[in-house]
């Protein structure tokens, strides 16, 4: 069982996490320009794609790096944007008026109070997403948010690789060609939307491959959440 916490909202761990302090921003910016202008498409302008680009200071997708591969940004090029915009609408705290991102009086109000935000907003994200249309392969992983939840309290407390997490749950990885795709959909399904959320970190050299990364728990984990595993875990051995 998962159960989450209800934090203060000045409560120092929510800094945790990328998606609540893009949000935060996003809410913010709407009601202090009075809208976010769109495209004919319905997506975000240029001009907020690249404010967000500067200001989100997303992990691994920094405003430099995204211009290093692109001369503009369009909302779909920055993908934790192009998914923020989407939660936002469908959890009713921004809405589409006259070519306008307006907030909502529900979005004012949990702007006011980030904890009931991030409430909202990270359980949704993680357990009604289809997080498989995110992968190369498309392929989404086997189990479910509770096992992965209460095995991770456990072995993301000294941290793991993704091959190592993932033979946790599925068994020794298979030599076969193609077995990248059951690493990459639980990379695709579980860890990066647990990263994006502020519930685990990655840490590698810059120069390491994505897969060479370990996976940890941030205080975030620790603070927010109960887990029915919380009794079987050992302090983190710290070198």
């Amino acid at each position: 069982m998962i159960e989450f916490r209800q934090l203060p909202d000045d409560h120092p761990d929510l800094a945790s996490s990328p998606l609540l302090r893009a949000a935060l921003l996003t809410l913010r910016y709407a009601q202090e320009h009075n809208g976010i202008g769109l495209t004919s498409n319905k997506a975000f302008k240029r001009v907020f794609v690249h404010w967000a680009a500067e200001h989100f200071d997303w992990p691994d997708m920094s405003y430099d790096e995204l211009f290093s591969v692109n001369k503009v940004l369009n909302e779909y090029d920055f993908p934790p944007l192009e998914l923020l915009h989407f939660l936002l609408v469908e959890l009713k705290l921004g809405r589409h008026y006259k070519g306008q991102f307006k907030i909502t009086k529900r979005g004012a109000e949990l702007l006011a109070h980030p904890a009931q935000l991030v409430d909202a907003l990270i359980p949704f994200y993680l357990m009604n997403m289809d997080h498989s249309s995110y992968s190369r392969s498309g392929d989404q992983a086997a189990g479910n948010w509770d096992v992965w939840f209460n095995v991770l309290n456990v072995e993301a407390e000294d941290g793991g690789t993704e091959v190592e997490l993932y033979e946790v749950f599925y068994g020794k990885l298979s030599n076969e060609p193609m077995a990248w795709r059951a690493t990459s959909s639980f990379y695709c399904c579980v860890l990066r939307p647990l990263c994006w959320a502020g519930l685990l970190s990655s840490q590698q050299d810059q120069s390491a491959r994505r897969s060479d990364a370990s996976y940890f728990k941030t205080q975030l984990w620790r603070s927010w959440l109960t887990l029915d595993t919380d009794d079987s875990v050992e302090p983190a051995q710290r070198h």
